[in-house]
């Protein structure tokens, strides 16, 4: 079997430093217990094992005791969950994505301006309340096409429309389209609200697949983004499995296949993936090609409030930064492994992104 490996998959930037922030806290509290608003991250694995450590996720910020540590997740949270913490001081250390940063700020600004926002996303999503909350006087979520005529328009030209981060291109410009159709003098923010990790990761199995038999897209059924790879093979013509880990695949579903893609949500572990190709080539056999389409190499610092916490704690955040290069920490791990392997860079055309 040739097992085709997508670069990038797997974690982006912003869950990279949401978990980290809570690694670095679980290292520098010693028995203090550390509470998380909500998942850090929409994995299963990554929750589990953040609990095995003694972790407590929390719904609502009345489950968290006084004077705690409290974490907010890479999805954002509202100005109202913010207050309540301050009111319970609480030490909020926020690990919001960077990128729902922007989107928050951007619901801000043009509220301020008077302007009706259309927010396209998930109503129940946890970055999609988290934004609404910034403005919800000015806020309307649109889910689908459908939502339109009900919605409540006061000057069509004081309209913009945000999105959530972790949408399918594919999805958000159908209602993107209708919303144009809908409302010609509709503004657009000044760049995508789309997060670029998710696009890279959608261009990766929108490019790589058609050369699949099956594409296996690892994560979690509550992670967004890895649903919508998992659609978007299936919509392509390519059969595709969705599974949390090595123990969920099916040997009926290879019968007769010779090429797999695998990839994974933005939310994944890579050990999870790795399990997966183990588990394939000691089945199967075969080798595997990396097939390089976006170049996603990152180092980057930690969030303010943390690098705060550890200045209180004598310890200098500067010494602790968080580097990504997928390509060749897999050929490294690929290698230790004795699993015949090679890298293939794609080219994307720009009618393909």
């Amino acid at each position: 079997m040739k097992i085709l490996l997508a670069n990038p998959r797997g974690f982006c930037a912003g869950v990279y430093m949401a978990i980290d922030v809570v690694d670095q806290l679980l290292d520098i509290c010693g028995s203090e217990r550390i509470h998380v608003f909500h998942e850090i991250v929409h994995n299963r694995h990554v929750v589990e094992r953040f609990r095995s450590r003694g972790v407590r996720f929390v719904e609502s910020i009345a489950e968290v005791p006084e004077n705690s540590i409290v974490v907010f997740s890479a999805h954002g949270v509202s100005p109202a969950v913010r207050a309540e913490a301050r009111a319970k001081n609480l030490t909020a250390i926020d690990a919001t994505c960077p990128l729902v940063m922007k989107v928050h700020a951007e619901a801000i600004r043009y509220a301020k301006r008077g302007w009706q926002i259309l927010l396209v996303g998930h109503r129940d999503h946890q970055e999609v309340v988290g934004t609404t909350g910034e403005a919800p006087e000015a806020i309307q979520v649109v889910e689908r096409p459908e939502d339109i005529p009900s919605l409540v328009i006061h000057d069509p030209e004081k309209l913009v429309y945000l999105t959530q981060t972790t949408l399918s291109l594919d999805d958000a410009n159908i209602i993107i389209r209708a919303l144009k159709k809908a409302f010609p003098k509709i503004n657009e923010p000044p760049t995508s609200d789309i997060c670029y990790a998710t696009t890279n990761r959608q261009t990766a199995v929108r490019a790589i697949a058609p050369e699949a038999g099956f594409v296996l897209v690892v994560g979690s059924k509550n992670s967004s983004n890895s649903v919508r790879l998992t659609e978007i093979a299936m919509n392509d013509g390519t059969p595709s499995r969705l599974v949390d880990d090595a123990s969920e695949l099916d040997p009926a579903w290879f019968e007769g296949v010779d090429t797999v893609l695998v990839t994974s949500g933005a939310s994944v572990p890579e050990d999870l993936v790795h399990g997966v190709i183990e588990t394939l080539i000691e089945r199967f056999g075969g080798e595997v090609e990396q097939r390089d389409v976006f170049d996603e190499r990152v180092e980057f610092g930690l969030p303010g409030t943390l690098r705060d916490l550890m200045r209180e704690k004598g310890i200098d955040p500067d010494t602790r930064r968080i580097r990504i290069d997928r390509e060749a920490d897999t050929t490294a791990w690929l290698e230790r492994k004795h699993i015949p392997n090679r890298t293939v860079q794609v080219s994307i055309r720009e009618s393909e992104q």
